[in-house]
Protein backbone atom coordinates (compact mmCIF):
# COMPACT_ATOMS: atom_id res chain seq x y z
CA UNK A 1 0.00 0.00 0.00
CA UNK A 2 1.47 3.43 -0.92
CA UNK A 3 2.64 5.27 2.17
CA UNK A 4 0.57 8.33 1.24
CA UNK A 5 -2.60 6.31 1.91
CA UNK A 6 -1.53 5.45 5.43
CA UNK A 7 -2.83 7.89 8.01
CA UNK A 8 -4.63 7.79 11.36
CA UNK A 9 -7.92 8.83 9.74
CA UNK A 10 -7.64 6.21 6.98
CA UNK A 11 -6.73 3.59 9.57
CA UNK A 12 -9.83 4.45 11.60
CA UNK A 13 -12.01 4.28 8.49
CA UNK A 14 -10.71 0.94 7.24
CA UNK A 15 -10.45 -0.65 10.68
CA UNK A 16 -14.06 0.28 11.46
CA UNK A 17 -15.18 -1.00 8.07
CA UNK A 18 -13.57 -4.39 8.81
CA UNK A 19 -15.15 -4.37 12.27
CA UNK A 20 -18.64 -3.95 10.82
CA UNK A 21 -18.15 -6.35 7.89
CA UNK A 22 -17.19 -9.13 10.30
CA UNK A 23 -19.43 -8.21 13.24
CA UNK A 24 -22.46 -7.38 11.12
CA UNK A 25 -21.67 -10.46 9.08
CA UNK A 26 -21.91 -12.57 12.22
CA UNK A 27 -25.30 -11.01 12.97
CA UNK A 28 -26.48 -11.74 9.44
CA UNK A 29 -25.21 -15.32 9.52
CA UNK A 30 -27.19 -16.07 12.67
CA UNK A 31 -30.34 -14.05 11.98
CA UNK A 32 -31.12 -14.36 8.28
CA UNK A 33 -33.04 -17.16 6.61
CA UNK A 34 -31.15 -19.78 4.64
CA UNK A 35 -27.76 -19.09 6.18
CA UNK A 36 -25.82 -22.18 7.21
CA UNK A 37 -25.35 -20.50 10.61
CA UNK A 38 -29.04 -19.62 11.05
CA UNK A 39 -30.19 -19.81 14.69
CA UNK A 40 -26.69 -20.70 15.94
CA UNK A 41 -27.16 -18.30 18.81
CA UNK A 42 -25.71 -15.61 21.02
CA UNK A 43 -22.35 -17.31 21.53
CA UNK A 44 -21.67 -17.10 17.80
CA UNK A 45 -22.65 -13.44 17.69
CA UNK A 46 -20.54 -12.55 20.75
CA UNK A 47 -17.56 -14.47 19.41
CA UNK A 48 -17.99 -12.96 15.97
CA UNK A 49 -17.90 -9.42 17.35
CA UNK A 50 -14.85 -10.23 19.50
CA UNK A 51 -12.94 -11.50 16.49
CA UNK A 52 -14.22 -8.53 14.47
CA UNK A 53 -12.77 -6.10 17.00
CA UNK A 54 -9.43 -7.93 16.95
CA UNK A 55 -9.36 -7.84 13.14
CA UNK A 56 -10.38 -4.19 13.03
CA UNK A 57 -7.67 -3.19 15.50
CA UNK A 58 -5.00 -5.04 13.51
CA UNK A 59 -6.19 -3.38 10.29
CA UNK A 60 -6.37 0.12 11.74
CA UNK A 61 -2.91 -0.20 13.27
CA UNK A 62 -1.34 -1.45 10.06
CA UNK A 63 -3.05 1.27 8.01
CA UNK A 64 -1.84 4.22 10.04
CA UNK A 65 -3.82 4.53 13.28
CA UNK A 66 -1.69 3.10 16.11
CA UNK A 67 -4.41 3.86 18.67
CA UNK A 68 -6.97 1.88 16.64
CA UNK A 69 -9.98 3.40 18.38
CA UNK A 70 -12.72 2.20 15.94
CA UNK A 71 -15.22 3.73 18.34
CA UNK A 72 -16.22 7.34 19.10
CA UNK A 73 -16.52 6.39 22.77
CA UNK A 74 -12.87 5.33 22.83
CA UNK A 75 -11.88 8.48 20.95
CA UNK A 76 -13.73 10.65 23.47
CA UNK A 77 -12.23 8.84 26.46
CA UNK A 78 -8.72 9.18 25.06
CA UNK A 79 -9.27 12.89 24.39
CA UNK A 80 -10.49 13.49 27.94
CA UNK A 81 -7.65 11.44 29.40
CA UNK A 82 -4.94 13.24 27.41
CA UNK A 83 -6.55 16.65 27.06
CA UNK A 84 -5.95 16.51 23.28
CA UNK A 85 -9.19 16.92 21.31
CA UNK A 86 -7.51 17.71 17.98
CA UNK A 87 -8.40 14.39 16.31
CA UNK A 88 -11.85 13.84 17.77
CA UNK A 89 -13.93 15.17 14.86
CA UNK A 90 -11.81 13.51 12.15
CA UNK A 91 -11.69 10.16 13.92
CA UNK A 92 -15.42 10.11 14.69
CA UNK A 93 -16.24 11.02 11.09
CA UNK A 94 -13.96 8.30 9.73
CA UNK A 95 -15.45 5.73 12.11
CA UNK A 96 -19.01 6.63 11.14
CA UNK A 97 -18.28 6.47 7.40
CA UNK A 98 -16.38 3.20 7.85
CA UNK A 99 -19.29 1.69 9.77
CA UNK A 100 -21.78 2.79 7.09
CA UNK A 101 -19.66 1.34 4.29
CA UNK A 102 -19.13 -1.90 6.19
CA UNK A 103 -22.88 -2.28 6.66
CA UNK A 104 -23.47 -1.76 2.94
CA UNK A 105 -21.00 -4.56 2.19
CA UNK A 106 -22.79 -6.87 4.63
CA UNK A 107 -26.06 -6.16 2.83
CA UNK A 108 -24.54 -6.88 -0.57
CA UNK A 109 -22.93 -10.09 0.70
CA UNK A 110 -26.14 -11.42 2.29
CA UNK A 111 -28.63 -9.94 -0.19
CA UNK A 112 -30.28 -13.27 -1.15
CA UNK A 113 -30.81 -14.05 2.55
CA UNK A 114 -32.39 -10.65 3.20
CA UNK A 115 -34.82 -11.47 0.40
CA UNK A 116 -35.79 -14.76 2.10
CA UNK A 117 -36.19 -13.22 5.55
CA UNK A 118 -39.66 -11.87 6.34
CA UNK A 119 -39.11 -10.74 9.94
CA UNK A 120 -38.43 -6.99 9.93
CA UNK A 121 -36.83 -7.10 13.37
CA UNK A 122 -34.29 -9.70 12.24
CA UNK A 123 -33.37 -7.57 9.24
CA UNK A 124 -32.81 -4.52 11.44
CA UNK A 125 -30.88 -6.67 13.92
CA UNK A 126 -28.21 -7.30 11.29
CA UNK A 127 -27.48 -3.57 11.29
CA UNK A 128 -28.37 -2.04 14.64
CA UNK A 129 -28.92 -2.91 18.27
CA UNK A 130 -32.20 -2.98 20.14
CA UNK A 131 -33.43 -3.69 23.66
CA UNK A 132 -34.65 -7.05 24.88
CA UNK A 133 -37.02 -5.14 27.17
CA UNK A 134 -37.74 -1.57 26.07
CA UNK A 135 -37.20 0.61 29.13
CA UNK A 136 -35.24 3.70 28.03
CA UNK A 137 -33.56 4.54 31.34
CA UNK A 138 -32.60 0.94 31.98
CA UNK A 139 -31.40 0.56 28.38
CA UNK A 140 -29.36 3.75 28.71
CA UNK A 141 -27.74 2.47 31.90
CA UNK A 142 -26.93 -0.85 30.20
CA UNK A 143 -25.08 0.90 27.40
CA UNK A 144 -23.39 3.31 29.82
CA UNK A 145 -22.12 0.58 32.14
CA UNK A 146 -21.05 -1.85 29.41
CA UNK A 147 -19.09 0.92 27.70
CA UNK A 148 -17.58 2.07 30.97
CA UNK A 149 -16.32 -1.47 31.63
CA UNK A 150 -14.92 -1.65 28.10
CA UNK A 151 -13.09 1.68 28.36
CA UNK A 152 -11.82 1.02 31.88
CA UNK A 153 -10.28 -2.35 31.03
CA UNK A 154 -8.86 -1.07 27.73
CA UNK A 155 -7.28 1.76 29.72
CA UNK A 156 -5.83 -0.71 32.19
CA UNK A 157 -4.44 -2.87 29.37
CA UNK A 158 -2.55 0.20 28.20
CA UNK A 159 -1.49 1.33 31.67
CA UNK A 160 2.22 1.50 32.44
CA UNK A 161 1.80 -0.61 35.55
CA UNK A 162 0.21 -3.44 33.58
CA UNK A 163 2.72 -3.11 30.76
CA UNK A 164 5.55 -3.41 33.28
CA UNK A 165 4.02 -6.62 34.57
CA UNK A 166 4.03 -7.66 31.15
CA UNK A 167 1.93 -8.35 28.08
CA UNK A 168 4.26 -9.13 25.21
CA UNK A 169 4.48 -6.45 22.50
CA UNK A 170 1.59 -6.79 20.07
CA UNK A 171 -0.61 -8.71 22.51
CA UNK A 172 -3.04 -5.85 23.18
CA UNK A 173 -5.37 -6.56 20.20
CA UNK A 174 -5.88 -10.12 21.46
CA UNK A 175 -6.66 -8.85 24.96
CA UNK A 176 -9.14 -6.29 23.64
CA UNK A 177 -10.86 -8.99 21.57
CA UNK A 178 -11.19 -11.17 24.66
CA UNK A 179 -12.54 -8.19 26.59
CA UNK A 180 -15.23 -7.51 23.97
CA UNK A 181 -16.19 -11.18 24.04
CA UNK A 182 -16.54 -11.02 27.81
CA UNK A 183 -18.60 -7.82 27.68
CA UNK A 184 -20.91 -9.38 25.11
CA UNK A 185 -21.45 -12.53 27.15
CA UNK A 186 -21.94 -10.77 30.48
CA UNK A 187 -23.52 -7.39 29.67
CA UNK A 188 -24.81 -7.77 26.12
CA UNK A 189 -28.11 -9.52 26.71
CA UNK A 190 -30.12 -6.41 27.60
CA UNK A 191 -29.49 -4.12 24.63
CA UNK A 192 -27.22 -6.04 22.27
CA UNK A 193 -24.21 -4.05 23.58
CA UNK A 194 -23.59 -1.39 20.98
CA UNK A 195 -20.84 0.09 23.23
CA UNK A 196 -19.89 2.09 20.14
CA UNK A 197 -21.99 4.92 18.65
CA UNK A 198 -20.52 4.48 15.15
CA UNK A 199 -21.16 0.74 15.20
CA UNK A 200 -24.87 1.42 15.73
CA UNK A 201 -25.47 4.72 13.93
CA UNK A 202 -23.57 4.02 10.70
CA UNK A 203 -25.32 0.70 10.01
CA UNK A 204 -28.68 2.11 11.14
CA UNK A 205 -28.31 4.85 8.51
CA UNK A 206 -27.42 2.15 5.98
CA UNK A 207 -30.56 0.22 6.93
CA UNK A 208 -32.65 3.33 6.40
CA UNK A 209 -31.31 4.07 2.88
CA UNK A 210 -30.64 0.62 1.41
CA UNK A 211 -33.33 -0.95 -0.82
CA UNK A 212 -34.06 -3.84 1.54
CA UNK A 213 -37.44 -5.31 0.64
CA UNK A 214 -39.90 -5.27 3.53
CA UNK A 215 -37.33 -3.88 5.93
CA UNK A 216 -39.68 -1.87 8.14
CA UNK A 217 -38.65 0.86 10.54
CA UNK A 218 -35.05 1.72 11.44
CA UNK A 219 -36.28 2.42 15.02
CA UNK A 220 -34.92 5.96 15.24
CA UNK A 221 -36.82 6.44 18.49
CA UNK A 222 -34.32 4.11 20.17
CA UNK A 223 -31.24 5.24 18.24
CA UNK A 224 -30.17 7.92 20.74
CA UNK A 225 -29.54 5.35 23.48
CA UNK A 226 -26.58 3.53 21.83
CA UNK A 227 -25.11 6.97 21.12
CA UNK A 228 -25.62 8.81 24.40
CA UNK A 229 -25.05 5.83 26.72
CA UNK A 230 -21.59 4.90 25.39
CA UNK A 231 -20.46 8.52 25.24
CA UNK A 232 -21.51 9.15 28.84
CA UNK A 233 -19.78 5.99 30.04
CA UNK A 234 -16.65 6.86 28.09
CA UNK A 235 -16.54 10.41 29.38
CA UNK A 236 -16.75 9.27 32.99
CA UNK A 237 -14.03 6.65 32.62
CA UNK A 238 -11.83 9.01 30.59
CA UNK A 239 -11.96 11.49 33.46
CA UNK A 240 -11.13 8.73 35.95
CA UNK A 241 -8.14 7.57 33.89
CA UNK A 242 -6.88 11.15 33.71
CA UNK A 243 -7.21 11.71 37.47
CA UNK A 244 -5.73 8.30 38.29
CA UNK A 245 -2.80 8.85 35.93
CA UNK A 246 -3.31 5.48 34.24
Amino acid sequence: MPNQLLSPVFGEFLGTLVLIVMGGGANAAVLLKGSKAENSGWMVIAAGWAFAVFSGVITATACGSPGAHLNPAVTLAVAIKTGDFSQVAAFMGAQLVGAFCGAVLVYLFYQPHFALTEDQGLKLGVFATGPAIRQPLSNLFSELLATAVLILVVGCIGAKTFAAAGPAPGLSPYLVGILVWGVGLSLGGTTGYAINPARDLGPRIAHSVLPIAGKGSSDWGYAWIPIVGPLLGAAGVGLFLRLAGL
